[in-house]
Formats: structure tokens, C-alpha cells, sequence
């Protein structure tokens, strides 16, 4: 490969000096990018006849500014959009909400906060608006209903399903029969540390479960909204990614602004009013073991420089801009918005509305709940799920109504004195990430959706046989959801 890139350039009378080449040479498709700065050369820098990184830093910039001149708003987009009602609240960012110690007590709180938000919300079913203590549950009980978070699951050698559960006043052992099939079979997806209802009977030593509930959404009428505009949902750009496949990137911006696709593409480009960027809107630093030599951008500030570039083409509609686990905050969920201390310019822009993760925005009557999925990695390894179950998992987390259930394992949970990852008001849609797999279902009249990447297969996916959709983008329009592909012109 060595000889082969030298001669190239020989054979063109260019001479390359030893920074150029380690970077040509690292290059996926070092002979596209010789090709290409080659003809740079002889069109662009005549007098020039040694390749530095500094040249490859104008090609590469002689190419950006291409790109921009074709990423004009069109005329009639903008007129459009101009006439459009652009209305939003943030209606939950826990941004600068965080009093953790990190102390026992605090911990305390936040498991307080977890039972009596979720208690309150299985109270809505009438045959648990009176329950019992689990300190009354030590004697006889012919007609029990308690609820309480789930300490351990275990099945006995016979094959039936243990689960100590506790409230503020105790604990207590709830005994699920294995030929109580209907029962039996609730108990499947029950995880650590989530909250749930038991009703059944009670001997002195344990709960025999005649019935689980979970806080759900079973008895909510859920009624679809009209809409008369569009909603764009993106996740994972992971620029500075060798990976980020930024030819699709460049379409999206260029279809999000009227000059991509066809007519049909096109006018569901003019409804657009709203782009909902659930997380890793870089690839960051430091990620994980040898992560620097899978970036094309090391260093974090010049990620989201780049990023600020790309996304301010975008200026006549709001973007709702939450962070992932990539991204430069807090790794502990909640996490804060990202700052102007890593993203100034990005911040800077009036179009943006950084939000926490999770968050809540109601967008036109809309409600969107944005989660960028860590706790996806927990329900995988709990359950025996894959990263495709993606469906799944966002039904169950809207089941137990807690968008990261399980504490203490890869999702790290701040302790906070309220517990923010509990879905308190059920939104319309449920916007995730972080599988960079598309998906989507509609579930109880509520839209899941996840919304994949613009991240091509890593080394990492390849171990694990991941296989990305990327450049697949949802748009919820006007009510309906579709997926638009920028993968090709």
C-alpha cells in the first residue's frame, strides 16, 4: 500500500511529506482521496507541488464550501415556514435542578421520590386506591393489595418466582405458583428496582400474588392529536466519527431545508416545523478503550465547532437538542443540556433549545418525551434481549412508567431528591436512540420510535454483529410516521 500511494503521486510529479502521508494512509479509501487532491492541485493551487496536511486541510475545506453553496433554503420552503405558528414549551429539563451529595440520604430521597410518584400512579387503578403497609403484611390477610419496589428475583428449585419487594414501612415476600400461568408469565419482565402492585393474600410469611400490575397506561384513553405539520426525529450523528457519513448528513440538511428529493419529499420538507436531536450529536473523547483511533476529530471543542457548522445551515425552525452518553455533560442520568463551556457556538444559536436528558416539550399540542436510551444496555442484559428488541424495550419502559429502571448497573443513575426518569404525563411520542437501529410502533395510540444513526458500522458493532440503519430518518407527518433515506442522492 505504501509504494502504491507514493507512486500515485509520482506519477502525477507531486511530492507528499510524512505527516501527509500517515494521514492519507489511514484514510478508508486512500485512492478516492488521492484522486481527489490531485485534481485539487492541478485545479485549485498550480504553483504547489508538495502535499503537507495543510493541503489536505484546503481540499478538505474547498469541499465544505461546495457543499454550503448547494445547502441554500429554498425560496418557497422559507416562505412557508415563514406564515407557521412555530410553538413550544419545554415542559421538563432537569438542567441545573441537580442537589445530589451523593450520601446515603440522598439516596434514600430518590428512592422515595421513585415509590410515591409510581405508587401514586398504580393508585389510579380503583382496586389499589387502598393498600396495605408491608408492615401490616406479617399476619393473615385474605384480600391484599401493596406495592412496593422490587429488592430480588429468584425462582425456587420448583420452579416458582420469589420477589421481596419494599415500601417506606417494610419488606415482604411475594410467592408467584408456576401454575398460575396468566401470573406467572407477568412476572417475566419484572426488573430490580422497579415499582409494582401485588394483590393476593397473605399467611404471616409471604404474599401469595394472585395478580401483578404495573403502573402502565392501561386504563388511560389515549386519543390521536391532529396534526397539520411535521416533526423530525434524528439521534447518533457521532460527528467526528471516522464512521459519521456525512454525504447523508449533507442531504438531510439540504432535504430539511427544500433542495433534496423528490416532489412528495419535498412537500413533507415544507411541513416540517420542529427537529427533536435525541443525543450523540458527537462522537466525543475518551468514550471507550482506543477510541481516538476510530475519530477523524480529537478533540472535543472542534466536534461540536463542526457540529454548530453543520446544524446552523438549519435556521427557520426550532431544534429540540438533548444530550447522549457521547456527548460533553455528565454521564449520570439525569443528564444536564450541553453547555457554550464545550459548545459555544452551537449555543449560540437562537434556534436551538438545549434540553436535558431525559426532557418533555410539547410541540404544538404534541407531547414528546426525549430519552436517549442508555438504560436500553441494563434491559438487554436483564432480559436476554438484543439491541434490536428496540419495540420491546420502549413498551415495557412505558409499562412500568420509568424510562431507566434498574440501579447500579451500566446506566449510572444520579441520586437526586426527585426522580426525574419517571414518565410522569404520557407523551404522545417516545423518542429514543443510542441502538442506532431504526424502529418504530405504535403502541396504545402513542408513537415509539427510535430513531437510528447517521453513524456507519464501528469496529465495536462488527464484535457484536450490529448492523446500523443509517441515514434513515423518521418524520412524524402530520400524524403519521415515515422513514425518509439520505443514504443515496
Amino acid at each position: 500500500m505504501s509504494q502504491d500511494i507514493i507512486k500515485k503521486f509520482q506519477e502525477a510529479d507531486i511530492l507528499l511529506n510524512n505527516n501527509a502521508y500517515r494521514e492519507i494512509k489511514s484514510n478508508e479509501d486512500y485512492d478516492y482521496l488521492i484522486n481527489e487532491l490531485i485534481e485539487y492541485l492541478e485545479e485549485n493551487e498550480d504553483d504547489q507541488y508538495i502535499i503537507t496536511t495543510k493541503t489536505i486541510r484546503n481540499y478538505q475545506e474547498h469541499e465544505r464550501n461546495k457543499i454550503y453553496e448547494s445547502i441554500i433554503e429554498n425560496p418557497e420552503t422559507k416562505k412557508i415556514r415563514e406564515n407557521m405558528d412555530m410553538s413550544y414549551e419545554v415542559l421538563l429539563n432537569t438542567t441545573n435542578k441537580s442537589y445530589t451529595d451523593g450520601n446515603i440520604n440522598d439516596l434514600n430521597k430518590y428512592f422515595n421520590s421513585r415509590y410515591e410518584k409510581l405508587r401514586s400512579i398504580i393508585q389510579q387503578n380503583p382496586e389499589f386506591s387502598k393498600i396495605n403497609d408491608l408492615k401490616t403484611t406479617k399476619t393473615n390477610i385474605d384480600n391484599l393489595h401493596a406495592i412496593g419496589i422490587v429488592n430480588s428475583i429468584s425462582t425456587t428449585k420448583n420452579g416458582h418466582k420469589i420477589i421481596e419487594i419494599e415500601d417506606p414501612t417494610g419488606k415482604n415476600t411475594v410467592l408467584v405458583l408456576k401454575d398460575n400461568e396468566n401470573v406467572y408469565n407477568n412476572t417475566q419482565t419484572i426488573l430490580k428496582d422497579e415499582v409494582i402492585g401485588v394483590s393476593g393474600s397473605s399467611n404471616g410469611d409471604l404474599i401469595r400474588a394472585d395478580e401483578i400490575v404495573y403502573p402502565g397506561i392501561q386504563r388511560q384513553k389515549i386519543i390521536d392529536k391532529e396534526m397539520d405539520f411535521s416533526i423530525v426525529f434524528i439521534s447518533d450523528i457521532h460527528i467526528g466519527s471516522k464512521q459519521f457519513d456525512e454525504d447523508s448528513f449533507n442531504r438531510f440538511i439540504k432535504w430539511i431545508n427544500g433542495n433534496q428529493g423528490d416532489e412528495s419529499k419535498q412537500d413533507i420538507a415544507n411541513s416540517v416545523k420542529y427537529l427533536v436531536i435525541g443525543g450523540d450529536l458527537v462522537d466525543g473523547i475518551g468514550i471507550y478503550p482506543n477510541q481516538e483511533n476510530e475519530l477523524k476529530i480529537k478533540d472535543i471543542y472542534e466536534q461540536y465547532e463542526e457540529a454548530a457548522r453543520l446544524l446552523g445551515d438549519i435556521t427557520d425552525i426550532p431544534i429540540i437538542l438533548s444530550p447522549g452518553n457521547h456527548d460533553a455533560t455528565r454521564l449520570a442520568e439525569p443528564q444536564p443540556a450541553i453547555t457554550e463551556d464545550y459548545a459555544k457556538s452551537l449555543c449560540k444559536q437562537k434556534n436551538i433549545e438545549m434540553v436535558s436528558n431525559p426532557s418533555l416539550v410539547n410541540l404544538d399540542n404534541i407531547l414528546v418525551e426525549v430519552y436517549h436510551g442508555r438504560s436500553f444496555d441494563d434491559i438487554v442484559m436483564a432480559l436476554n434481549y438484543t439491541h434490536a428488541d428496540t419495540d420491546k424495550i420502549m413498551r415495557l419502559l412505558l409499562e412500568k412508567r420509568h424510562l431507566a429502571p434498574i440501579y447500579g448497573e451500566r446506566t449510572s443513575l444520579a441520586s437526586e431528591f426527585e426522580d426525574y426518569m419517571v414518565i410522569d404525563q404520557v407523551p404522545d411520542v417516545l423518542h429514543t436512540g443510542h441502538v442506532h437501529i431504526n424502529s418504530h410502533v405504535k403502541y396504545k395510540g402513542i408513537h415509539l420510535l427510535n430513531s437510528g444513526t447517521f453513524q456507519k458500522q464501528t469496529e465495536f458493532q462488527k464484535i457484536y454483529n450490529i448492523t446500523p440503519t443509517y441515514g434513515q430518518v423518521p418524520v412524524l407527518n402530520k400524524g403519521t410516521l415515515q422513514i425518509l433515506d439520505f443514504t443515496d442522492d
